[in-house]
């Protein structure tokens, strides 16, 4: 006999762990089946976005900016010091202890919540049953049933066929946040979010960094103007990026790896010490679905859902990078509660046309809503405002002033259509423009409304103000 619930989530990352809490928030009882486990082979909640992605990449990226400018930015403020060393363990064991308590934090939040955690891997077989399968040998362990499942399954970095990984010079993310030590050499396929964050993290460190891109342009998803500008400060930190670079193989030599890889027409190759793959990822579909349930994957292995996450079985739901649109943490997790709250009976919604992108590099970048090129393709007038933080009196005091505010308006309506940003903590400042989007507010909205001196958030005030050619602190 199947143990019965009113909702069971498959998948602890952040969309399902989060759907788990709402639905039990809302009543529901609900049960959440997750195959992440540690090092120590322990279950280990929070999916890819703790335990090898989001978290631990942030925790990295900090180390090495905080080591990157005690080397070459904390002179300018009187700050010199001697003998400045990196301990790679430490910084290693700082990470995992962060890892840790976050992950913890979730199991903590399930005993809060009255969610029952269960360990293995969740398939959906039909009737709304899930088998609960051991993460080791795939045999059944048990079976469990509810009205209302939710699949949460996240994804898994891609593999290039002809560049296998070995899990220790050729790598995938997770590995490249796992090295031991800096490597002199690091070759990185892929300049995109993943290939940028963990490229900047192991050049600041002291490796000679390459990033190959099959495409021919500096990060497509990106404003023009805002790509521009972060290709020139990513060359002057050192980081080679080279566009158009197709890789064919990676091959051993005496002295470390070959990357073998063509550019425009020609052969090139170079040598590196380790390879990080980091071409996208895929969902994580497989093995999920019976044979006899009804629930579908298209071409590409994503749960085929309509425009409120349900599938095409009655109460099965699908959330995250497991389904259509971007893959992101914060999407995923906005889905879950999205869904957890139409089961209980009320409205829940996501709106895409307003979730922030962020890049975690230095400087940052982040973005939302369209560019100006999609924009004029699309046929809509628009309006432009730009700022630059080297004119904001924050900016200068925090010796942080790269970058710029670009505001983007409908030329007839003001409304803003996106904002996009490079610079100082704008994955924070992104927030204000997600918001004013989403209560459909014109670029007026945002000149008119005070923004506190000094702070980085002048430069979004200015950007809205540049529309109308009206900025204040601006030349030209």
């Amino acid at each position: 006999m199947a143990e019965n619930f009113d909702v069971i989530v498959i998948g602890g990352g952040p969309g399902g762990y989060v759907a788990a809490i709402r639905c039990a928030q809302l009543g529901l009882n609900t049960a959440c089946i997750d195959d992440q486990s540690n090092k120590e082979g322990k279950p280990s909640l929070g999916g890819t976005c703790l335990n090898v992605g989001c978290i631990p990449s942030k925790a990295l990226l900090d180390s090495s900016e905080q080591y990157h400018r005690l080397q070459h930015q904390f002179s300018a403020h009187g700050i010199t010091a001697e003998n400045v060393s990196m301990d790679v363990t430490k910084m290693q064991q700082r990470k995992a202890e962060i890892v840790s308590s976050l992950t913890g934090g979730i199991g903590v939040l399930f005993k809060a919540n009255k969610v029952t955690s269960i360990y293995g891997r969740g398939r959906l077989m039909a009737e709304n049953h899930v088998a609960v399968l051991d993460p080791e040998s795939g045999e059944l362990s048990q079976t469990i049933s509810a009205p209302n499942i939710i699949l949460a399954t996240g994804s898994k970095p891609v593999e290039l066929p002809s560049i296998p990984f070995d899990g220790e010079f050729i790598v995938d993310s997770t590995g490249a946040l796992d090295f031991d030590r800096v490597p002199s050499r690091l070759g990185v396929i892929g300049a995109g979010v993943i290939g940028l964050e963990l490229g900047s993290v192991w050049n600041r460190l002291g490796s000679e960094v390459v990033l190959l891109e099959a495409m021919d342009e500096f990060l497509a998803a990106a404003d023009h103007q805002i790509a521009r500008d972060a290709a020139r400060q990513f060359k002057k930190q050192g980081l080679d990026i080279r566009l158009g670079a197709m890789v064919k193989k990676v091959s051993s030599t005496p002295n470390g790896l070959q990357l073998s890889y063509t550019q425009k027409g020609e052969e090139h190759s170079i040598e590196v010490d380790r390879v990080v793959v980091a071409v996208g990822r895929k969902p994580a579909t497989e093995g999920l679905l019976a044979a006899d349930c009804e629930v579908s994957l298209d071409n590409r292995g994503f749960i085929e859902v309509d425009d409120h996450c349900q599938t095409a079985e009655t109460g099965v739901w699908a959330i995250g990078d497991a389904v259509r649109g971007p893959m992101l943490a914060h999407k995923s997790s906005e889905e879950g509660v999205a869904v957890a709250e139409r089961i209980a009976g009320g409205f829940g919604h996501v709106d895409f046309n307003t979730v922030p992108w962020v890049i975690y590099t230095a400087p940052e970048i982040a973005w939302v809503g369209k560019t100006e090129n999609e924009l004029k393709a699309d046929g809509i007038p628009v309006k432009t405002g730009v700022f630059p933080f080297a004119a904001t009196g924050r900016a200068k005091a925090m010796e942080d002033t790269a970058g710029m505010v670009k505001v983007i308006a409908h030329a007839e309506t003001d409304r803003v259509l996106g904002v996009h940003i490079i610079g100082p903590h704008v994955s924070e400042l992104i927030a204000e423009c997600v918001v004013a989007m989403s209560f459909h507010a014109s670029s007026e909205d945002l000149a008119r409304i005070v923004h506190a001196h000094p702070t980085l958030s002048e430069a979004v005030h200015e950007a809205a103000l540049a529309v109308e050619k009206r900025a204040i602190h601006k030349f030209g």
